[in-house]
């Protein structure tokens, strides 16, 4: 008998468990949250010292590309990756140069900051290049995650584009953004850009006639910044591709993590890397295109 009542009690407090995260999700719905300046504040300082860290990498030339830092062993199994046409990809975090030991407190938000690489044989710097910057046609290359894409302004290296995006996991979500991008070709082998989100809208029943933009920096907080810093290397018969991920998010709250947890967690990561991997596919069949006569 206190077998039973054991375990019928483990049953009753799991229910009970489960309306009350049920109930704590129904009062945030899904969780609408404000981007709040102390956040904005600590994730403009990562980025100021992540680009201090770029920039003086790019002032030494060599080496170019991350991969080529990594150590021994590392690199070899890196450099058979790229040539088994997979995606190399690993976390980092800045961190405070007044305390190296100590992570960039983050109050109310998440930073997620990935860096990832490909190598697409064959490819010049050049076609590379006009694939990257073909952004009206990102649509059909990138679907799912993303819906839409516009050029909006196009000056020189400079661009502003629009982009839809997409993502399911557990939850779906739909954002409609916009990026200020910046070229610069170093010389007839190298290059790199810089992106930058300037809006992020999340867009409420996406496709329908009651479609709505929520304002920005009051919503789920699936997605509040994102910076984007990539590098062309053309050598060893292909290109290599590198992109740096850094991006803003709003925390976890306990009571919602089981339903948005995995959702803020792995999307950075999984994003990232079916970038690459579709960049290196769709430059693959640009160049193995015939050429008009």
């Amino acid at each position: 008998m206190r077998q039973v009542k054991g375990k019928s009690d483990r049953i009753a407090r799991r229910f009970v468990a489960a309306i009350l995260a049920g109930l704590c999700a129904l009062a945030a719905p899904a969780g609408a949250e404000d981007l709040r300046a102390k956040t904005v504040d600590a994730f403009d300082r990562y980025v100021q010292l992540t680009e201090a860290q770029i920039d003086s990498g790019l002032t030494r030339h060599d080496p170019y590309l991350w991969v080529e830092s990594l150590p021994g062993d590392r690199r070899a199994a890196a450099d058979a990756q790229l040539r088994a046409g997979q995606v190399v990809i690993e976390r980092l975090d800045t961190r405070d140069p007044n305390d190296p030991g100590k992570s960039i407190a983050v109050p109310d938000g998440m930073i997620h900051h990935w860096i990832g690489t490909v190598f697409v044989p064959g490819a010049t710097l050049a076609q590379t290049l006009a694939f990257e910057e073909d952004y009206d046609h990102h649509e059909d290359y990138f679907r799912p995650d993303v819906m839409r894409s516009k050029i909006l302004r196009h000056n020189g290296n400079d661009f502003t584009i629009e982009l839809r995006l997409y993502k399911k996991k557990v939850i779906t979500t739909v954002l409609d953004t916009e990026h200020e991008v910046h070229y610069t070709l170093v010389d007839s082998t190298h290059a790199w850009s810089r992106s930058r989100t300037t809006r992020i809208q999340e867009v409420d029943n996406a496709g329908e006639k009651d479609e709505r933009l929520e304002p920005a920096g009051h919503d789920r907080g699936f997605l509040w910044r994102m910076n984007t810093y990539w590098r062309f290397e053309q050598k060893d018969g292909g290109t290599y591709v590198e992109c740096q991920s850094v991006s803003l998010t709003r925390d976890i709250p306990a009571c919602l993590g089981w339903l948005i947890g995995p959702y803020v967690t792995s999307v950075p990561r999984e994003s990232l890397t079916f970038t690459l991997a579709t960049t290196r596919s769709a430059v693959l069949k640009r160049v193995a295109a015939p050429t008009a006569p």
